[in-house]
């Protein structure tokens, strides 16, 4: 595992696997007042949706196919339920992807976004993103693909219902939130694509992407150690951003944080192969919260019911968290790499 020395006052090394031992001084925004609202992340939520958006009735969720149409219709309807905007006008929370933007065999499908304003500088973007869409049907078999990604979906409809519950109380981000649920990322990160390219809000007021893939099963490396999630690429870009995470999970939500396959000699080469990897690639800090693969990975098995909802609920928690500090410290994270 590659290892970093850091210079902070004395030589301090920090490891690729497992939570770093120091953290440098960071002051946080983030207090008791956002636990109120992470809290209302519970997993009973999480698997309502999720029992949902994994069901054969969304069909595997294909891109441009008719599952992934009734999904979208369903995000839209939560974000229409909970007086959540769309950053279009009026109830369009589609951005339509043309098949020659995506791919010839591919009908035309649609990233999903929800939208809350920032109170002070709402000029400046943090992205939530998730990819919405699976493998479809197959040879009969419904590949329904609870963890991947119904649990990011789901994940991200329970933050975005939080920090609008927050701004109904007078508490709402000082950064806007933008909400991103992704087509075609299972054909090639192609719904990311399209929005790096078309963005709603110029990239350059993007502050960062949080992308989940993947953040509701244990993987075999922890079968005796599941309160853990992998981060990818919270250093590649943002020095800040990596020590921001790192404290925001030491002060509320003590998971230990494996770093295995951040490293840049990881043969797996996941930093390249989700959605913030459009936003890095546009210099666009980012970090991607994953648990790993498993069995189920890619096959009709990856179904709702072996979901860990608590562990599911922590780690949105932690991902909850980690927005809230970046929507509201008096200033933008830096790019410094």
């Amino acid at each position: 595992m590659k290892k970093i020395l850091f210079l902070i006052v004395a030589s301090l090394l920090i490891s690729s696997c497992g939570s770093t031992a120091y953290i440098p001084e960071i002051n946080l925004t983030t207090d008791v007042t956002a636990t109120k609202y992470a809290n209302t992340i519970t997993s009973s939520d999480l698997k309502t949706h999720l029992y949902t958006i994994a069901s054969d009735e969304f069909e595997g969720r294909n891109t441009g196919e008719a599952g992934h149409k009734k999904a979208a219709d369903y995000i839209k309807n939560f974000y229409i339920k909970t007086n959540i905007k769309s950053p279009f006008e009026g109830s369009n929370y589609f951005q339509i992807i043309p098949t020659k933007f995506l791919k010839p065999n591919l009908k035309p499908s649609e990233n999903v976004l929800g939208f809350i304003k920032g109170s002070e500088k709402p000029e400046e973007i943090i992205v939530i993103s998730a990819h919405l869409d699976h493998l479809g049907v197959q040879n009969g078999e419904i590949f329904n693909g609870a963890d991947d990604n119904g649990s990011g979906t789901v994940t991200i409809l329970k933050i975005a219902e939080a920090f609008q519950k927050a701004k109904e109380a007078g508490n709402g981000p000082k950064r806007s939130l933008l909400f991103l649920h992704v087509t075609g990322e299972e054909k090639g990160l192609l719904g990311s694509k399209y929005y790096v390219n078309n963005p709603i809000f110029p990239l350059e007021n993007t502050v960062a992407n949080l992308n989940i893939d993947m953040i509701g099963r244990i993987d075999d490396a922890h079968e005796n150690n599941p309160n853990y999630i992998y981060l990818i690429g919270s250093d590649k870009l943002s020095t800040e951003l990596h020590y921001i995470s790192e404290k925001i999970n030491a002060k509320f939500t003590h998971i230990n944080i494996d770093y295995t396959y951040n490293n840049d000699d990881d043969p797996n080469q996941f930093y390249y192969r989700s959605d913030h990897y459009n936003f890095a690639k546009n210099n666009i800090p980012v970090i991607f919260y994953f648990n790993g693969t498993h069995q189920d990975y890619h096959e009709p098995s990856d179904t709702p019911d072996k979901i860990d909802y608590e562990l599911l609920q922590k780690r949105a928690q932690l991902l909850f968290y980690t927005a809230w500090e970046l929507a509201n410290r008096a200033e933008r994270i830096k790019v410094d790499k």
